[in-house]
């Protein structure tokens, strides 16, 4: 027992040093995650929610475990552990959402690294926008509508504006007009070829939107069928913000994952309850379109709906991408075990 074991311990600080900040390592990493899933090489069980007050307390107030194995020619195992209370950037001036993400090696089941979870997570989420838009979006959209302006808001925008350069109007709308106004700023700085669009409602926003993100902390639907454009492209990230008629009345619905979506009571759970959807009435999972086993878009005017609960497979898969670079660029810090 001579070989004493080590963790490298990556800080968000770490994270950005390596690119963590930028979409490409992200789109690489959940891309190949989704494949894998797609063909079945992966080990998912279904995420924990842990909810001190489920009966009263805000939709955003619990703390997951996500645990998985990603196989292909590198396999890691790992767990994303993330928390988020709803208030905290309101009341204690902190982001929503906080984490760690464990790698291990899936030889020994030794722990090898520890990272800050809450920019992989929400840089994960954004990549996964992106890779559907690349395939169920118009080709060439150039009108983005965002609902909801905070963190998750801001990775998503950015990592669309960085892998699509022909996009040329971003529509903002948030219940808090300083924060759409401070987002608002932040992209015109940097992506000074853009226009940025302040809303004076969802509505306005939405029907603007060839492609449509969803960013809020909402528990109950807002956002009708008949805010729709032809052709759009929704990615409903927060999951709670669309009506039911969007996943009875659109193109083509898609998930990440089947399980892992019909729980929860999340509106397609509601749905398949009621006896209204089901897995047969589900176009695909996403990683069956990158793989080519089932279509994309496949005419300009389908209504397409991405939703997408968001997969233990994309975190590890990301975080490993992340600790190969840190570890080749001599990044973090070793901790003994």
């Amino acid at each position: 027992m001579s070989n004493r074991p080590t963790i490298l311990y990556l800080s968000q600080e770490d994270i950005i040093s390596v690119g963590g900040a930028s979409s490409d390592m992200y789109v690489t990493a959940v891309q190949r995650a989704l494949e894998l899933h797609a063909k079945r090489d992966f080990v998912q069980p279904l995420k924990p929610y842990l909810r001190v007050d489920a009966e009263n307390g805000h939709i955003a107030d619990r703390i997951i475990a996500m645990p998985a194995y990603v196989g292909g020619e590198a396999p890691v195992s790992g767990l994303k552990w993330i928390g988020s209370k709803h208030d905290n950037p309101s009341k204690r001036g902190m982001e929503r959402a906080s984490g760690l993400v464990i790698l291990n090696d899936p030889v020994s089941n030794y722990p090898i690294a520890v990272l800050e979870a809450s920019l992989i997570s929400g840089m994960r989420t954004a990549a996964v926008t992106v890779l559907g838009a690349r395939h169920l979006a118009k080709k060439g959209f150039q009108q983005v509508a965002c609902m909801g302006c905070g963190v998750i808001a801001r990775m998503q925008l950015t990592s669309l504006l960085e892998q699509f350069p022909h996009i040329t109007t971003i529509h903002l709308y948030d219940l808090n007009a300083e924060a759409a106004q401070r987002l608002g700023n932040d992209l015109r700085e940097r992506f000074n070829h853009v226009e940025i669009v302040i809303a004076p409602d969802a509505e306005s926003a939405v029907r603007k939107g060839e492609v449509v993100v969803t960013s809020t902390v909402v528990d109950k639907p807002y956002l009708p069928f008949e805010w729709l454009q032809k052709g759009a492209f929704v990615s409903n990230i927060s999951i709670m913000d669309v009506h039911k008629d969007v996943f009875l009345l659109a193109d083509k619905v898609i998930v990440d994952d089947w399980d892992q979506s019909n729980r929860e009571k999340k509106v397609i759970n509601q749905l398949v309850e009621e006896g209204k959807f089901s897995r047969e009435k589900l176009h695909a999972e996403l990683g069956e379109i990158l793989i080519g086993r089932r279509a994309g878009r496949e005419s300009d005017d389908e209504i397409i709906l991405l939703n997408p609960m968001g997969m233990a497979v994309e975190d590890i898969a990301s975080a490993q991408e992340i600790y190969q670079k840190a570890v080749v660029e001599n990044k973090g810090v070793r901790l003994p075990l």
